[in-house]
């Protein structure tokens, strides 16, 4: 008889420890979960938060906090529709995988073997590049580079993507991480091309339809704002709430159209976590499945974000999903951003298990919350996760106030334009961007409009010299900015330079040539 040492007795011990510790793992206390979410949304001052979570196939949790329409104070609830923006990415790509299932499409094919046209800022990336480039983010293109050729412009897919030929690259192709919604819509041009439909009725008759996400869509255009819907909203700094229209995202769908709800998300999870799986029905493969879950692109993580988050050690970019490690598990996540919605998807395979999160206005509480949840599966809930990320976002709020208070007093007084306000008039022409125009408006002010996004209409103020301010009429989603314009060498106006400092849409990227 072998003697029970004290070596057995310590294993023994490690396994009963290990045992209890997956016990307390599989439990998930919903009624500390809907206390949390309802205090967190409460904290934020956000109008209204929706969060789903499901595991082994089921929903443990939907619901909705706070109101979806400040307006009409109607409550938010597991149905209520949200802007899920940059989470369609994976819907995108996973409708690619169906095509590679098909035989109709290798994720290695060149670009221009189904779109002809393509073409990109250099001849060679033009040649090389292939479908798995355009959706995992190494075109060499820079994160967000070129979103203000589609944003409320009258462009259509195609030529937003034929318009991103002129833009200048961050870095060399496949050398590095640089976000891109062009190059994703690109990619649903290819998927519309195998697949001979249109990207949105692929959606549905794929994916929406068979997974009976029966209040989802794929446009701005099909949204009931009388119905259970969430209207977008802008925090100001006194903490009120300003109203957004939806931001129509039909000429980047591929990228960021879809609207729905943590009810529906939940059967999209599920869908996930089962390996592509309806009910026991294999629609898209296992191993294909498992294509879009392997990195392709690192993300570094720094050493800032490894202290305040050491569960995370690596991060980097599949085809349509992040990836990082957290707690010793693989995730597979997304966030979505639009003009005042973000959204969170996060999934732990190894647990069939997911979170989603979807708000309506700008915050950092769905990572915050996906941390939370997943802390509190894992029975590590040692952090307050809203309470951190509230203070960090706090400090960012705090930050964005003084410069903005900064540009009021940075002005220098008492200066004069050089020229007439008739001087400054006239249509100035970018080359990836197009036309935008500057006339005389009502008094003696100048008047700023972007041809190809006619909402977009802007009044200028001098600010000084020759440097005006710039402020949309209707757009509260965009923040005052700068119009400089410069002369040549003979005194004429022959340039402008447009900033508007925002984390999206970089306005300074195109250079403007008067005609």
């Amino acid at each position: 008889m072998k003697k029970f040492t004290l070596l057995s007795f310590l294993f023994v011990f490690f396994i009963s420890f290990q045992l209890l510790a997956q016990k307390k793992q599989a439990g998930l206390d919903l009624k500390k979960l809907d206390e949390y979410i309802a205090k967190a949304q409460t904290d934020w001052n956000i109008p209204a938060v929706a969060v789903a979570v499901v595991k082994d196939g089921k929903v443990l949790f939907a619901k909705g906090y706070g109101t979806r329409n400040l307006s009409l104070k109607t409550a938010a609830d597991e149905n209520t529709l949200f802007a899920i923006a940059s989470n369609s990415k994976a819907f995108t790509t996973t409708g690619l995988a169906l095509m590679v299932d098909k035989g109709k499409l290798k994720w290695d094919d060149k670009v221009i073997k189904h779109l002809p046209w393509f073409e990109s800022y250099d001849p060679y990336v033009t040649a090389n590049m292939t479908v798995r480039d355009l959706i995992t983010h190494r075109s060499g293109l820079g994160t967000f580079s070129g979103d203000v050729l589609w944003y409320h412009t009258n462009y259509s897919a195609k030529e937003v993507v034929r318009r991103a030929k002129y833009l200048t690259p961050a870095k060399g192709f496949r050398e590095g991480f640089g976000y891109q919604n062009i190059m994703f819509t690109a990619a649903g041009l290819v998927l519309e091309e195998v697949s001979g439909m249109s990207w949105g009725e692929f959606m549905k008759q794929n994916f929406l339809d068979p997974l009976e996400m029966k209040n989802s869509n794929y446009s701005v255009k099909q949204l009931d704002m009388a119905g259970n819907v969430a209207v977008p909203y802008q925090t100001e700094f006194d903490n009120s709430h300003t109203a957004l229209n939806y931001l129509n995202w039909d000429n980047c769908a591929p990228a960021a159209a879809i609207n729905s709800s943590v009810a529906d998300m939940a059967k999209w999870m599920i869908f996930q976590l089962n390996n592509g799986k309806i009910a026991d029905k294999q629609v898209v493969s296992e191993q294909q499945i498992w294509e879009l879950r392997k990195m392709a692109t690192p993300t570094p993580v720094s050493l800032g974000a490894f202290k305040n988050n050491p569960n995370t050690h690596f991060s980097g970019y599949g085809m349509g999903w992040s990836l990082n490690d957290y707690n010793g598990k693989k995730v597979i996540s997304h966030g979505g951003g639009s003009d005042g919605m973000i959204s969170k998807v996060a999934m732990i395979p190894e647990e069939n298990f997911g979170v989603v999160v979807l708000t309506n206005n700008i915050n950092y509480l769905s990572n915050a919350l996906t941390n939370q949840i997943f802390d509190m599966y894992f029975g590590n809930p040692d952090k307050d996760w809203s309470k951190l990320y509230l203070e960090r976002y706090s400090a960012g709020n705090k930050q964005a106030k003084e410069e903005r208070e900064k540009f009021a007093t940075d002005r220098i007084q008492n200066t004069k334009p050089s020229f007439e306000l008739s001087a400054y008039e006239g249509t100035y022409h970018s080359e990836a961007y197009g036309n935008v125009k500057v006339s005389k408006g009502a008094g003696e002010k100048l008047v700023f409009e972007f041809e190809p996004a006619a909402d977009l209409i802007s009044d200028l103020t001098h600010y000084h010299f020759d440097i005006f301010s710039i402020k949309m009429r209707n757009n509260p989603a965009l923040p005052e900015g700068t119009v400089q314009f410069i002369q040549d060498t003979k005194g004429k106006i022959m340039e402008l330079k447009l900033d508007i400092p925002n984390p999206d849409f970089f306005f300074d990227e195109y250079k403007f040539i008067k005609l």
